[in-house]
Order: C-alpha cells, then sequence, then structure tokens
C-alpha cells in the first residue's frame, strides 16, 4: 500500500482547478450571503449567534472523535469565555474549557503566525489530565517513533485505514507544514487553501491523539483568514459529523494513492462547506426567532427564575424540549420548592407565555407560546 506522504512529490500536492471552479463560486455565492445577513443581525444578535455556533462547533467536532460532550456544559463554557449570561448554565469541565479556548483562539487570533508552540499549546489544552480516556498520552509534544495507524476491527482482524509518516520525521514534516502555512501558501485561494491545510495536517498526524479536532481548528483559522473575520457564524464540524462516513472514506480514499492530485479530496470539501453555510441557516434563525420572542413581550413582566426557564425553552426551540416543561423540571432549573414553581408556571400561563401540551392528567406539560 501506498500513501501519498511516500510519494516523491509530497508534500507538493496538485488539483484540477478547471473542474473545481464552479464548485468554488459556489461556496463563494454562499458565503457573501451568509455574512451579508450577519451584518443585518446586529452586535447583540451577532455575539448570541457566535455563541450557539460555538456551542455545536464544540459538541460535533468531539463528537467525530467519538467523544460525547454535554451541552449544557459547554453553553456555559462558551457563555463565560464570550462574556455573555452563565446563570442556571451550571459548570463546565477543564477539557471543555480546554476546548473552547482553542476554537476561540483559532479564530479570534486568527492573524498570529502559526507556530509549534501554538499548536503544542492547544494539544495540551485539549488533554488537561495528560490522559485521553484512560490512556497517558504525550501531551503538548509531538508523538513518539512508535508507528501511528488509524485501524478499525477486531484483534488479528484488523482494517489499517491510514499510516501517519514515521514518528523521526514528524519535526520535519511539521516544519515544511509552517512554512507553507505562514508563506508558501498565500497565494493559494482561501477556501482552497482551508481543504488543503486541513488534509496536510492529518495526513502528517503529528500528535498522539487529538489530531482531527486540531486539524478542524486549522481549518477554521484558515476559513477566518480568508473572511478577515474572528467570528464563526457556521460550523464546519456540524456538517462534517452529518456526513462522517464520506468524511473518512473520502480521506482514506485520497491519503491511498500513487499521486499527490487531491482533486477528489478538495471537490468533497468545497461541497462540505457550502452545506456547512446552508446549514448555519437554521441556527441564525433560531436567534432571531429568540429575538423576535422578547421583542413581543418587552413589556411582560418576569422575574429572574422565569426568564431563565424562558431562555430555556427557546434554547431548546420549538418542541425541542424533550418530554416538555414540567413543574419537576421547572423546580431543578429554578431551584425552587413545588409550590413556587406551580405559582410561577401559572403566572406564565396567565401572561401568555407559556401552552399547555395537549397530555392531561401525571403527565401535563408546558411549552412556550411560539
Amino acid at each position: 500500500m501506498t500513501y501519498i506522504w511516500q510519494l516523491k512529490d509530497w508534500p507538493k500536492m496538485t488539483w484540477k482547478s478547471d473542474s473545481l471552479l464552479s464548485l468554488l463560486g459556489q461556496a463563494r455565492l454562499a458565503q457573501g450571503n451568509l455574512l451579508g445577513r450577519v451584518k443585518r443581525l446586529g452586535f447583540e444578535l451577532g455575539e448570541e449567534a457566535q455563541a450557539d455556533i460555538l456551542t455545536e462547533e464544540a459538541i460535533k467536532t468531539s463528537a467525530i472523535e467519538g467523544e460525547r460532550l454535554n451541552r449544557q456544559a459547554v453553553r456555559s463554557s462558551v457563555a463565560r469565555h464570550l462574556g455573555l449570561p452563565a446563570a442556571g448554565l451550571g459548570p463546565s469541565t477543564r477539557s471543555v474549557d480546554g476546548l473552547i479556548d482553542v476554537l476561540l483562539n483559532a479564530t479570534q487570533n486568527y492573524q498570529e503566525p502559526l507556530t509549534a508552540k501554538m499548536l503544542k499549546g492547544w494539544h495540551a489544552a485539549l488533554f488537561p489530565t495528560g490522559h485521553s480516556g484512560f490512556h497517558k498520552i504525550r501531551v503538548g509534544q509531538w508523538r513518539g517513533k512508535e508507528p501511528m495507524r488509524v485501524v478499525s476491527g477486531p484483534v488479528g482482524r484488523e482494517k489499517i485505514h491510514f499510516e501517519a509518516p514515521p514518528g523521526e520525521t514528524v519535526e520535519k514534516e511539521m516544519r515544511l507544514f509552517f512554512s507553507w502555512w505562514n508563506s508558501g501558501s498565500q497565494k493559494i485561494d482561501g477556501l482552497f487553501r482551508a481543504g488543503l491545510a486541513h488534509f496536510y495536517f492529518v495526513t502528517v498526524h503529528p500528535f498522539e491523539d487529538g489530531n482531527g479536532r486540531i486539524a478542524r481548528a486549522l481549518t477554521d483559522m484558515a476559513l477566518a483568514q480568508d473572511e478577515k473575520l474572528g467570528t464563526r457564524y457556521y460550523s464546519l464540524s456540524s456538517q462534517i459529523m452529518e456526513e462522517r462516513e464520506a468524511y473518512y472514506h473520502i480521506l482514506e480514499k485520497s491519503s491511498k494513492t500513487d499521486s499527490v492530485n487531491i482533486t477528489d479530496w478538495m471537490t468533497w470539501f468545497l461541497g462540505c462547506y457550502q452545506r456547512s453555510i446552508e446549514r448555519s441557516d437554521k441556527i441564525i434563525g433560531h436567534v432571531l426567532a429568540k429575538a423576535d420572542f422578547w421583542q413581543k413581550r418587552a413589556q411582560t413582566v418576569m422575574n429572574e427564575r422565569q426568564k431563565k426557564v424562558v431562555n430555556r425553552l427557546l434554547d431548546a426551540g420549538k418542541d425541542g424540549f424533550e418530554g416538555g416543561l414540567t413543574t419537576r423540571k421547572y423546580v431543578s432549573m429554578a431551584k425552587v420548592s413545588r409550590a413556587t414553581a406551580f405559582r410561577e408556571i401559572s403566572e406564565l400561563l396567565e401572561k401568555d407565555i407559556l401552552r399547555q401540551k395537549p397530555a392531561k392528567g401525571r403527565s401535563v406539560s408546558y411549552d412556550l407560546n411560539w
């Protein structure tokens, strides 16, 4: 089996521009429409949209690797990082905070040169305990000399999907990568550069773990450089998660090759990028719906506990709060007695903020009066 990094022309990858120009044009059109819409949101709505996107990005970039994060913990960390109200969201964890640090550092500091120190700092932030699951790993360092393979299947019948360059070559490979990123890639179209950077980095696979998450953070950094914008209003990782099987398939196909031509990868990447922007319409639409909800009820008097619960329902979206709001859930969220919860729910019903869902008896629940 020949891997792309074993070819004599590596890492000078090529692609067929003619077959990609139409896709690039479509992606640019979608990008322009989204950024124009974001400008119309205004600053406060923009912050809310950014928080929702960042939360989604963190959850999905971890999910791609099989790690499930608690949404409330992620949203809590995002709120604190962005200086938004975090009351009632609960605590986050060191690993979640580290991931949010990486994602924000990649985009907010997009103008900084990329260095080994920066990437190793990102890696240390992703693994604050020095462990990946139950396994101790080399944190904040390039991987060792042991072979690095991506495998699946039972012991004795493993399928090797990818093998990375030997550990002793990582230092040299990363020097070439930094040189390419900081100077050699500047004449490439920004979207092409983002896709190329992603493939280049995961091929080198410089760390023991976390390479996928760091590759996606680097992709966000490249996109921020292209847009000259330190905030994200779409989540590429969310779309990659939707297309996870295709993502791994195209990476494997493009890695096992006798040519440095990566047109197939770039075709998939540009399409995924465009679909991620189209997907963001749903998130931005959700932010606008929340703003519209509060605008219509600007004169409605509610205490802070009621506002907190209403915001949780708004965050979940229409019919998105599993099982509906019940008195027991209100008690848990607002930290009040059952009698107080019943009274405050009744007030919200009288003010037309809540409506009772159709089910009766012991399964009485409520949702917002959307």
